[in-house]
């Protein structure tokens, strides 16, 4: 007796007007860039903290006075985020692994493998969280704040369009050349504080918002570190 499966909501060809994807902000991602449907752009920097406990009084002194004067030298906003997350040694246990393949020595061979299948284990059992910093550096293709009516029909239109597309072309130009000079200006200030900032890549823009929108699905399916970038399709978000 034969059986066949039913037609499920997985393997239905879903109406692009159903999908979630829609109402993401989020429309292309390329040159490091962030691209809004509104037209707007983003620059994500990751900034490496520093334990403010462990400075003198005269430091802490000169790193509160020092992001003071970075403060009153913006005339933009910025958007500061505190990311926790599951610790992912991936890579290092992928070293080790390739270390104990190499290694000659039966013992060591062994407390090696040991070694690396206890830190897996570990990080499976414990949740070991990690911060991350960021600093979010934007530019609009208008400054000025919406009203409530352009705000209302942003909300019951998100899909992306033809024109939109077409407008955020012809607008990348000039507005990323002030993104970057943008960037420069918050890299430089916070550099003066202690803080050592790095613009996040496009791979590293796809891969963090990939981790925001699928928390649980990311822990399992990483993206393959050969993937070609230019044949990445938005869906993956």
């Amino acid at each position: 007796m034969a059986f066949f499966a039913k037609n499920t909501v997985r393997n239905r060809k879903m109406s692009p007007l159903l999908s979630t994807q829609r109402f993401l902000p989020v429309a292309e991602i390329h040159n490091n860039t962030i691209l809004l449907k509104n037209g707007g752009l983003r620059a994500i920097l990751k900034v490496e903290a520093v334990n403010f406990n462990l400075k003198s009084e005269t430091e802490q002194q000169g790193i509160i006075a020092g992001y003071g004067a970075f403060v009153n030298t913006i005339t933009f906003p910025l958007q500061i985020v505190i990311r926790s997350t599951r610790t992912n040694i991936d890579e290092y246990l992928k070293q080790m692994k390739e270390f104990s393949d190499k290694q000659t020595n039966e013992l060591l061979k062994e407390q090696t493998i040991g070694y690396t299948n206890f830190m897996q284990q570990l990080i499976e059992v414990a949740d070991i969280m990690q911060k991350r910093f960021y600093v979010i550096v934007p530019i609009d293709h208008t400054e000025r704040s919406k009203g409530f009516t352009e705000r209302f029909f942003d909300w019951i239109h998100p899909d992306d369009s033809l024109g939109k597309a077409s407008q955020r072309n012809r607008e990348f130009g000039s507005l990323v050349k002030q993104l970057n000079e943008r960037v420069e200006l918050v890299a430089s200030g916070l550099g003066n504080v202690g803080l050592h900032t790095d613009r996040m890549s496009t791979r590293d823009l796809i891969e963090v918002l990939y981790q925001v929108y699928n928390p649980k699905t990311s822990q399992n399916e990483k993206i393959p570190s050969d993937t070609d970038l230019l044949n990445l399709d938005k869906s993956t978000l």
